[in-house]
């Protein structure tokens, strides 16, 4: 049985406490399709990525869907944001995805886009939240929705994906390698590159539901790094189970995170003239993220750690680009969420119009050495709160003049405190960071 409730596009509040069975999605099936119905005409697309208590989960949330009235319409394995697009193509009222995206196989979750590809209202996601604590009842006879299936959906999302392209692109002569994670990217893909004019080497595209990020994908990069060497290709590219994040391999082997894919398209956006405003990362984005297109003269700001985070802030500025180090890179020029397939092949793009080779290409962006250390502490007000931490890491804040950062937060799950100083020498930023973790263990004590 699936452990966890997991979505960060999706409902908050209390139902993010809620276990994953096939009551609670029945339940929230029905409490969706009641919402839905409020808005008029009723049209839900649901997809899921490969993990086996997706068939279960399914099942159990078309019924409850169409048991309030509302018309399903059945993707099967998809990427997360492919249901975004399609939500918006097939002008449905909403698209919901089936999928604990980088997690093992035996949790699962669910995530809920709007019609317009984008989060759901607040006022709908309370709706929904409040309709799960009333009764269950069934609409009349004549009014049970329909379920159908779209047989074209990846061929759908594999030519809006290469529409991101400007039309005529060929990757003739590119070699990657595609870890798909056993994952929702693991038929569309593989598809996009080729089809693009790459010669494509694909991994982990072999789902058989217990298989989904395990020991591959963009959680663990070992394989495709070897598989990168072993075919002297150019590049490796990773997806993570449900097809919102992605990471990279240069021909040398080393990883490409996300704050380096996202520097990328940053800067080729702002070359040609098109970055709208400047880039959004997280608390956790590497300095010399920040660093490299403050040389550029490109503003950055730090959302809180979460896509959805993310984009709110790129909505509220009208920026296109965002994301985190994980992977999650939003762009906004092509889609309404992070889409790593998108992404990589705005990476893909930038490297052919610069000639430059992966390796080459993230050289600009100097990643400043950090050093994280977690203090325990017993409970009760919190040690960020004492004036003495306080005044020191506003004191080492100062000292490193704009060239460095300290970050100092609780965990949201353990009673640590992590202690994180970031800067451009190594041998001074962890003489901070212990200075602080001392000083954080000696309050708590």
């Amino acid at each position: 049985m699936s452990k966890k409730y997991f979505g960060t596009d999706g409902i908050r509040g209390r139902v993010g406490v809620y276990p994953i069975t096939p009551d609670f999605m029945l339940k929230l099936g029905w409490a969706a399709g009641m919402a839905f119905r409020k808005m008029g005409a009723c049209k839900v697309l649901v997809g899921k990525d490969t993990r086996i208590s997706g068939y279960m989960f399914e099942s159990a949330l078309e019924a409850g869907l169409t048991s309030a009235g509302a018309d399903v319409m059945l993707l099967g394995p998809m990427p997360t944001p492919a249901i975004a697009y399609l939500s918006r193509t097939f002008q449905a009222e909403a698209g919901i995805v089936i999928s604990a995206s980088h997690n093992p196989h035996d949790d699962n979750g669910i995530k809920f886009f709007s019609g317009k590809g984008t989060k759901l209202p607040d006022e709908l996601e309370l709706m929904i939240e409040e309709l799960l604590d009333a009764p269950m009842t069934v609409v009349e006879s004549s009014k049970i929705g329909k379920v159908s299936r779209i047989n074209d959906a990846s061929g759908r999302y594999i030519e809006f994906c290469k529409s991101s392209v400007p039309t005529g692109t060929n990757f003739n002569g590119l070699k990657v390698v595609i870890d798909c994670a056993h994952g929702a990217t693991y038929k569309v893909a593989p598809s996009v590159f080729r089809e693009l004019g790459a010669e494509v080497v694909v991994l982990s595209a072999q789902p058989n539901g217990l298989n989904i990020n395990d020991n591959c994908g963009s959680t663990h990069m070992d394989q495709l790094q070897a598989a990168v060497l072993a075919e002297h290709a150019d590049l490796g590219i990773a997806f993570d189970g449900d097809g919102d994040r992605v990471l990279m391999v240069d021909h040398t082997g080393a990883i490409v995170d996300g704050d380096e894919l996202l520097f990328i398209i940053a800067r080729d956006l702002h070359e040609r003239g098109k970055l709208q405003g400047g880039v959004v990362g997280t608390l956790m984005s590497n300095l010399g993220l920040e660093l490299a297109l403050a040389d550029l003269s490109i503003p950055f700001i730090r959302a809180n750690v979460g896509d959805r985070y993310v984009i709110a802030e790129l909505l509220e500025r009208n920026w296109l680009v965002g994301g985190e180090n994980s992977g999650h890179i939003v762009c906004f020029n092509h889609t309404t969420t992070g889409d790593a397939i998108i992404a990589a092949l705005q990476v893909l793009m930038a490297l052919k119009t610069r000639n430059e080779g992966l390796a080459q290409s993230r050289q600009a962006l100097r990643k400043c050495p950090q050093v994280l250390i977690n203090v325990r502490f017993g409970g009760g007000e919190s040690p960020l709160e004492h004036p003495a931490v306080k005044e020191a890491s506003a004191r080492v804040t100062q000292a490193m003049a704009g060239r460095g950062r300290v970050l100092l937060r609780k965990s949201g799950t353990e009673p640590l405190v992590r202690v994180m100083v970031e800067g451009e020498d190594e041998t001074q930023v962890r003489s901070y960071a212990e200075e602080l973790a001392k000083l954080v263990t000696e309050v708590s004590a």
